[in-house]
């Protein structure tokens, strides 16, 4: 029988009559044991000591005299293990626990109640030992292996037989990729189509502490005692675990047949080692986390279900109650990658994992070399895959090893402007790219087009926008840039660097033009997207892409939309279009509608429906933006006719947009948007006369749910309406005084900041008391406080980013001169740079930029406006805590992108290399020493 769950118990563990310090009584019921005491208290009230010793002596005997008693043979049982199989199962929510003599003697006892002619479904992404011995039952005893995806539940119903599956072979996480597989799920699905389909999981990257299957439908559960549950790497040990009788017979069996019964000696040894199995593993997965967000934004691919963004994190939540100690990144090369591991000092090069002291490894030439290439290759192993496993060291030691180990493999370099190491993209791909691209301008209709567009950050009426009040919006100076290059194949092309390194080819003929309607230069786009394009590109151009890469559909249909609407049936004109971003993607700031901007602006260019005229030369009476000392040169018009398709852009992207964040984009500035439908004056307004402002925009790292947070608000409105209604009358008041001070020439610029700054802190109150902050955002405000400084969240809040105000040398010189020279080791103790780290250390990205500035810019097409060459220069205090380097692409198209060009004739080599192979700190300046830039 299986032991009493209590409800009232964390994780549900069973009680297994361990009694409790507390009487019962009707006022003071008995509560359970939480995990850690379970864990540290051994005792099995049926199996009382003689002489009360406080540690399970070691039975170090074969045999037992007399007969008829409990014990005769250890092979058959021993008191030792008995109390450790007691143990195991009190903590497993187990009702029988089996211990062996290794985690692979576990599978061996497992897999004999097979039987020839069963099918057994099992991952693909299996250690290297599990997939040898499912090959041998494979080729020895008949037994039908199907390897499959377990991670989406629906890939294993084309192989459920009712009547053949005998067994479901699970791991979650997986090792060494960490894929998670929703345990529950395909347990409920399993025993639905098979239901004498035995549900078996290999629990040892989590152990009991951190995941109980059997909680989540699985049959039998074993762990190799070996990892955590010894947590030393002083014995070798196998646990099994089930809660039906039947099966448990069939086990103890096999083991008392076998002989493979662990030994007093060792029971005794795991016995101690599970009592500090919550102490170690909290420890460990906490320096695990850190170095998981280490290595994560320095821009490798981690695998670790303690990110936001790891595939089937929500998932993992679920099912267990931490994210374990073992993680995993690849380095884009494996050579790269073994001289990391070789360069490691506190990391031990080992196999295995879960012991007090870290260890690195590379997988596929050590615990899954037995997996041939092939088959490593078709289950997407990586070759240069790098496993650490965490142990119980100074988590500080631990990374500055680590960070050694990478500086000396070339894998990382410090970047001054940022003053951290950042990756090195592979050299051999980038030499690879150079000699595939001749990177020379082409002319006329082959012109490649350089354009950029600023973010957008809310000043004031966040939220309170949804119910009619005025929100002021301002240009960020964090701007997506957007490169069409002429292509001489017939091909269209896409290359979205911030989301995945996204990069697909199409052959422009074969796009489905028979569904387009264009429209002609100087017509409106309908109120309603052509839904039959739509449908057409979703089926026919963009089938490929997977709902897990939803960001970069959307950004294909919206590009792939406007080329084939403002297409004038004329010629299909062939590009590649390369984008990417300063600003950090999906914080809230504006950046789908910089790149709506950047692809619609390429469109119109590449279909000649806007033109540049040459601009006039350079006048004290022209516009001047603060930091990209560009000049007014785009018409009014044209600016208007970008915005008009940037906002279809919008629309394919997010279904009904306010216009808002695209209009900021083309035009820069300030404005003043009144959502329509509130019995007031709506649209658009810009403030003119906006002065930029210096900003510290710090991103929280907080994913949001914007829907969610603006229902909430909703939600309060309708329960406590006077409540709200009040809060938002007084936002209106906040965003109608800001309003009329940014549009002020008069005001003294010391009384605007001081005006603006109390602005702030009462706008951020109000959305305090609306219920949309978050702890992150708050705690980046004390720590700015502080320093003197206001700030507030900006967008939909509930993570996502804060603004925070820095004086200019009006009021308060040191922080110009570090903008200025923050570089320079003259100001490394300046206060601006002691909150900088402040808000690093703290786990926050914080980004030194402007507000107010220029909109939409294209690099001037004339060659009186060109630089000569593209070198880069040192990243200025402008670039300062830019994201992190985008990785270059691994390979290219195989055809050439552009021709005409003639190397010792034509100086103006092309954009499209050094575009992609500058660095995010890089490319903002590398930007503006090429040429001339035009802006709205």
């Amino acid at each position: 029988m299986a032991p009493s769950i209590d409800p009232r118990a964390p994780g549900k563990f069973p009680i297994h009559s361990l009694p409790t310090p507390e009487p019962e009584s009707p006022l003071r019921p008995r509560k359970p044991y939480r995990f850690s005491t379970l864990c540290a208290t051994v005792e099995n009230p049926d199996m009382k000591d003689q002489y009360g010793s406080s540690s399970v002596p070691i039975y170090q005997t074969s045999t037992f005299k007399g007969v008829g008693g409990e014990y005769d043979y250890s092979r058959s049982g021993n008191p030792t293990r008995s109390h450790l199989e007691h143990h195991i199962a009190k903590i497993s929510s187990a009702a029988h626990a089996f211990t062996v003599s290794s985690g692979m003697a576990a599978l061996d006892v497992i897999l004999r109640m097979l039987k020839p002619g069963d099918e057994v479904i099992a991952g693909d992404d299996l250690y290297g030992g599990t997939n040898r011995l499912l090959t041998y039952i494979r080729t020895h005893v008949g037994v039908t292996i199907h390897h499959v995806d377990t991670t989406n539940p629906e890939t294993l119903y084309p192989y459920i037989n009712p009547t053949k599956t005998a067994m479901v072979l699970l791991e979650s996480p997986t090792n060494p990729l960490l894929k998670i597989v929703d345990l529950a799920t395909i347990s409920k699905d399993v025993k639905e189509r098979a239901p004498n389909a035995i549900i078996v999981v290999d629990n040892t990257m989590m152990s009991p502490y951190l995941q109980r299957p059997l909680e989540h439908g699985a049959d039998i559960v074993y762990d190799s005692a070996t990892k955590y549950l010894s947590g030393h790497h002083d014995l070798m040990a196998g646990v099994v675990t089930c809660n039906r009788d039947d099966i448990a017979k069939k086990l103890a069996f096999t083991i008392n047949s076998v002989g493979n019964a662990l030994t007093p000696i060792d029971a005794f040894l795991l016995l101690r080692g599970i009592k500090t199995l919550a102490l170690r593993m909290d420890r460990q997965q906490a320096t695990t986390q850190m170095v998981a967000e280490y290595l994560y934004t320095l821009g490798f691919q981690v695998h670790y279900p303690g990110l936001a963004d790891h595939p089937g994190q929500e998932v993992h939540a679920r099912i267990a109650d931490g994210n374990g100690a073992v993680l995993s990144f690849e380095t884009g090369n494996k050579e790269l990658s073994e001289k990391i591991v070789a360069g490691t000092r506190l990391w031990g090069i080992s196999v295995s994992f879960g012991c007090v002291n870290s260890l690195i490894s590379m997988p596929c030439v050590m615990s899954h070399a037995s997996i041939d290439p092939a088959t490593r290759a078709a289950r997407g192993l990586p070759e240069d895959l790098i496993r650490l496993c965490v142990g119980i060291e100074d988590p500080h030691d631990l990374l500055t090893d680590l960070e050694h180990a990478l500086i000396d493999a070339g894998a990382i370099v410090l970047d001054v402007a940022q003053n951290k190491y950042v990756r090195v993209p592979d050299s051999a791909a980038l030499a690879l790219a150079a000699n595939k691209l001749r990177l020379e301008a082409a002319e006329d209709k082959r012109q490649e087009w350089f354009i950029s567009a600023p973010g957008k950050i809310i000043l004031f009426g966040e939220h309170a926008v949804v119910h009619g009040v005025t929100a002021i919006a301002a240009s960020v100076d964090l701007r997506c840039y957007g490169l069409a290059t002429p292509r001489k194949d017939g091909k269209l092309s896409i290359h979205l660097m911030d989301i995945g390194n996204f990069y697909h080819e199409w052959d422009v003929q074969t796009l489905p033009w028979d569904a387009v309607t264009p429209i002609a230069p100087g017509d409106e786009h309908p109120e309603e997207l052509d839904y039959r394009l739509v449908v057409a590109l979703n089926e026919k151009a963009l089938h490929f892409i997977g709902d897990e890469n939803k960001a970069a559909h959307g950004a294909c249909l919206a590009f792939l939309y406007l080329y084939m609407i403002l297409n004038r049936n004329e010629e299909y004109p062939a590009f590649d279009f390369a984008a990417r971003s300063t600003l950090p993607v999906g914080a809230g700031l504006g950046s789908s509608a910089s790149y709506s901007v950047c692809a619609a602006t390429a469109s119109l260019l590449v279909h000649r429906r806007i033109n540049l005229p040459r601009p006039l030369p350079p006048s004290s009476m022209e516009h001047i933006h603060i930091s990209h000392q560009g000049r007014r040169a785009i018409a009014p018009a044209t600016a208007e006719e970008v915005n008009k398709w940037a906002f279809v852009a919008e629309k394919i992207l997010h279904g009904n947009p306010s216009g808002v964040d695209n209009s900021v984009a083309v035009f820069g500035g300030a404005l003043a948007y009144t959502r329509p439908g509130f019995g007031k004056k709506s649209g658009m307004e810009g403030i003119q006369g906006f002065k930029h402002f210096n900003f510290l925009l710090t991103n929280s790292k907080v994913p949001r749910d914007t829907k969610k947070l603006v229902a909430g608000v909703g939600a309060k409105k309708a329960k406590e309406p006077e409540l709200v209604n009040s809060v938002l009358e007084a936002i209106q008041t906040i965003s109608d005084e800001a309003r009329r001070a940014l549009a002020d020439p008069e005001l003294p610029r010391e009384s605007l900041l001081s005006a603006v700054s109390a602005l702030m802190n009462e706008n951020h109150q109000h959305l305090v008391t609306l219920g949309v902050s978050h702890p992150a955002l708050e705690s980046i405000r004390r720590t700015t406080l502080a320093h003197k400084l206001t700030t507030k969240l900006t967008g939909a809040g509930g993570g996502g980013c804060a603004v925070t105000l820095i004086p200019d040398e009006s009021c308060c010189a040191e922080y110009t001169r570090l903008r200025r020279n923050i570089i320079d080791s003259e100001f490394k103790d300046n206060e601006l740079q002691d909150l900088i780290n402040s808000l690093i250390r703290e786990g926050f990205q914080p980004y030194l930029t402007s507000v107010g500035g220029s909109g939409l810019g294209i690099l001037s097409p004339y060659p009186e406006h060109r630089a000569l060459g593209s070198r880069s220069r040192r990243p200025t205090s402008e670039t300062l805590l830019s994201p992190p380097e985008t990785p270059t692409p691994l390979g290219w198209s195989p055809n050439e992108i552009v021709d005409g060009y003639e190397k010792d004739t034509d100086p103006f080599p092309p954009l499209h290399h050094p575009f992609v192979a500058s660095s995010v700190a890089e490319l903002p300046d590398w930007a503006g020493e090429i040429g001339r830039w035009l802006y709205v």
